[in-house]
């Protein structure tokens, strides 16, 4: 009997415990799964050798002064462009250096009528030119700033044609080398494409051309400005080990 009594005591004593414990329960907070920690951007590399193309529009300014003395007047050859460059870029902390050889295409034509004779029209067309110069940057990650410097050639021809007629009167033509300064902006696309702008100030030394048709002689000056569009493919990883 005293065992059925301390039996009896103790299912009671479990069942008044049971709401408790089943109350601490439902206060027991629920474990959720901590979310995964961000990815760092991976670290664009600029070094390495590369290759592209590049297109756009560019503008020469020319002036000619008949025997080197007397004025003739200024115009602006004015047209496409398109070529390729080929070059080598050091990555050194956030400091890109590099070297660059361009060649393009080119269809930049203009004239006017001479200020000396006016029955004349002279007119000037670079077919090509090309350019070597150094890069100095800054690259924040996947975009480069760049400035650029070197040395610069360029193809032309000189033609006089009859106001009346259009009759071509002189031709010639000369390459002259000149310098290159100028600045763009690059971005990272992919591991090893990259696409840009550039500007370059192409300025030319001054240039006498004869005339031997025309038995005659002008002293051209040369600016060329450039505005090009470029997309290029590195060799070697993209990203910094």
């Amino acid at each position: 009997m005293k065992n059925f009594l301390i039996l009896t005591a103790s299912i009671g004593a479990l069942s008044a415990a049971a709401p408790a414990f089943g109350a601490d329960l439902a206060r027991q907070p629920v474990q959720v799964k901590a979310p995964p920690l961000p990815v760092a951007a991976p670290i664009i590399d600029w070094s390495g050798y590369y290759i592209g193309v590049n297109g756009g529009w560019g503008t020469s300014r020319n002036c000619w002064d008949f025997n080197g003395v007397t004025p003739e007047g200024c115009h602006n050859s004015t047209g496409g462009t398109i070529g390729g460059q080929i070059g080598y870029r050091w990555h050194i902390f956030n400091m890109v250096y590099g070297i660059e050889g361009q060649g393009n295409w080119a269809d930049f034509s203009g004239s006017n009528v001479s200020a000396a004779f006016p029955a004349d029209t002279i007119g000037t067309k670079t077919d090509a030119f090309g350019l070597l110069t150094g890069h100095i940057g800054y690259a924040f990650n996947a975009v480069l700033l760049y400035a650029k410097g070197g040395a610069a050639v360029t193809s032309n021809t000189y033609h006089v044609n009859s106001v009346a007629t259009g009759t071509e009167i002189a031709k010639d033509n000369d390459v002259r080398w000149g310098g290159a300064l100028g600045a763009g902006a690059e971005v990272s696309l992919a591991p090893s494409w990259s696409a840009g702008v550039e500007y370059t100030h192409v300025f030319m030394q001054r240039s006498n051309v004869s005339f031997p048709a025309a038995v005659a002689a002008d002293r051209i000056h040369q600016d060329v400005d450039l505005i090009t569009a470029r997309l290029n493919y590195k060799f070697g990883p993209g990203f910094a080990k």
